[in-house]
């Protein structure tokens, strides 16, 4: 036997892949040559985008903490000076340029607010939770598409346009069902907010719907189910993190709201409630806390300190307003972290 019959073919050497004369091919010489700048592009490139994200996440709670400052410097001179809390929060009396006795007192603001927001909310809970669930689990294709569009619509439409509504069609509608006084109430404001609040129950809640899993509804209709018990005995208490969500989302839009109100409310302080049957009454006039922000902002003066550093009483009508924003604040931080610490609680439980 020859010797190079012998050898084996895995122990014939590797022939150059450097192509003939041993240089290498033009189109791998080219690829070797970028090699590393594609790496230190690519390197750069990563690290822009992480920083970027990092300084957009830090933006987000600077941006916070710079509001709060501004409302706060405000207003610490009506703090400092003419704050009394029990006066403030337990008085019902909003009397800022009276001549005789100023008051400040946002207790009715606050039952006003309560009022609408109560009032929304059993307008939107039903409407949102109800189109969440027929959109998720009982419509067609093209009938969903089609409402998905329409609650998007319906969340475009400007807040003065609904208040417009609240004033041209809701108030005289109101007036000849119930023979109310007036038309712009309680229950006028409750309806447009409650209205402009389901499309963010509505997208929130079908997300948390289409997320139960597809096997449980399928154990469920398995062991005999009609499709309403799925829908309220399954998917409702494993999407019940989501749906709470959802309409806590739309206590805050509720309490938010600021032109719709202003136009619809009637803008009188009073309280909706006292011991008359029904005790709530929802086609008295009221005031919120956000459309007195609105109402009186521009007419109230800036007035600057004094030489002694002081304030004269005249300065406190614009400094409250931001004080009020303050209760805003606390108001709106109080009701995310009820819903993060409901929320995590359910989960817990599971």
């Amino acid at each position: 036997m020859k010797p190079e019959e012998a050898m084996r073919p895995d122990s014939q050497p590797a022939q150059d892949a450097s192509g003939p004369g041993g240089a290498a091919p033009p189109g791998r010489r080219r690829t070797a040559g970028r090699g590393p700048i594609r790496r230190l592009f690519h390197s750069l490139s990563e690290r822009t985008i992480v920083s970027l994200i990092y300084l957009c996440g830090i933006s987000a709670i600077v941006f916070v903490f710079s509001i709060f400052y501004f409302i706060f410097r405000e207003g610490a001179p009506f703090l400092r000076d003419g704050f009394d809390f029990q006066k403030f929060f337990f008085s019902i009396n909003w009397m800022p340029t009276s001549e005789v006795e100023r008051s400040y007192g946002i207790l009715a603001l606050i039952f006003g607010t309560g009022a609408v927001t109560l009032l929304a909310m059993v307008v939107a809970v039903p409407f949102g939770l109800g189109t969440a669930v027929f959109i998720a689990e009982f419509c067609g294709r093209r009938t969903r598409e089609a409402l998905k569009i329409l609650i998007e619509l319906l969340a475009a439409i400007p807040s003065v346009a609904w208040g417009f509504i609240g004033m041209v069609v809701m108030g005289p509608l109101i007036v000849r069902v119930t023979g109310a006084d007036v038309g712009a109430n309680a229950l006028n404001a409750g309806i447009i907010v409650g209205l402009m609040s389901v499309p963010i129950i509505v997208s929130i809640a079908e997300d948390a719907i289409r997320a139960v899993p597809d096997d449980y509804r399928a154990a469920a209709e398995a062991l005999g189910a009609t499709r309403w018990q799925v829908v309220y005995k399954v998917i409702f208490p494993a999407a019940k993190s989501g749906l709470l969500a959802a309409v806590l989302l739309g206590v805050g839009r509720a309490v938010g709201e600021t032109m719709a109100v202003l136009m619809a409310t009637g803008n009188a302080v009073n309280i909706p409630a006292d011991g008359r049957f029904p005790f709530f009454h929802a086609l008295d006039s009221v005031s919120t806390l956000t459309a007195t922000i609105a109402s009186e902002l521009g007419e109230a003066p800036r007035i600057g300190a004094l030489p002694d550093g002081s304030y004269p009483p005249a300065a406190h009508h614009y400094q409250s307003l931001f004080v009020i924003g303050i209760a805003l604040f606390v108001i709106t931080f109080a009701v995310n972290l009820t819903a993060d610490l409901v929320v995590k609680g359910i989960r817990k439980q599971r």
